[in-house]
């Protein structure tokens, strides 16, 4: 895999809705910050959170676009990227996006998230 298959593998991960499908994607000492300026540290932590997204937002649909690579070497990348999402709050449809921006590592000879930050677009 290489770091633009990560980025595909990591959305389709999202789109199941399934911590166990996601979790070997993350790396144990991942940080994450939502785009409400949660910031959640720890593969465990992370977890909690995610979970917690997977079980508000039913059927939703993870986009990442508009990709951009900062740096890209054998051991690590970094790119900032727009994001999207549609689903179902307690029977309404909802909808968001922003940017945000990931560091990636090979660990385990795996390509994991490091770190995510989402953020909203700007007016």
């Amino acid at each position: 895999m290489n770091p633009e298959e990560f980025i595909i593998s990591y959305e389709t991960a999202l789109g199941t809705q399934d911590w166990k499908v996601v979790a070997p994607l993350v790396a144990e000492n991942v940080s994450v910050t939502f785009s409400n300026g949660t910031v959640h540290i720890g593969k465990e932590n992370v977890q909690k959170a995610f979970e917690k997204n997977f079980s508000l937002i039913k059927n939703e649909k993870y986009v990442v676009e508009n990709v951009q690579w900062l740096l890209k070497d054998t051991m690590y990348a970094v790119y900032v990227f727009e994001f999207s999402w549609t689903g179902i709050i307690h029977g309404k449809s909802a909808s968001g996006n922003g940017v945000g921006t990931s560091v990636i590592i090979k660990e385990d000879a795996q390509w994991k998230l490091l770190t995510e930050h989402l953020g909203r677009k700007p007016n």
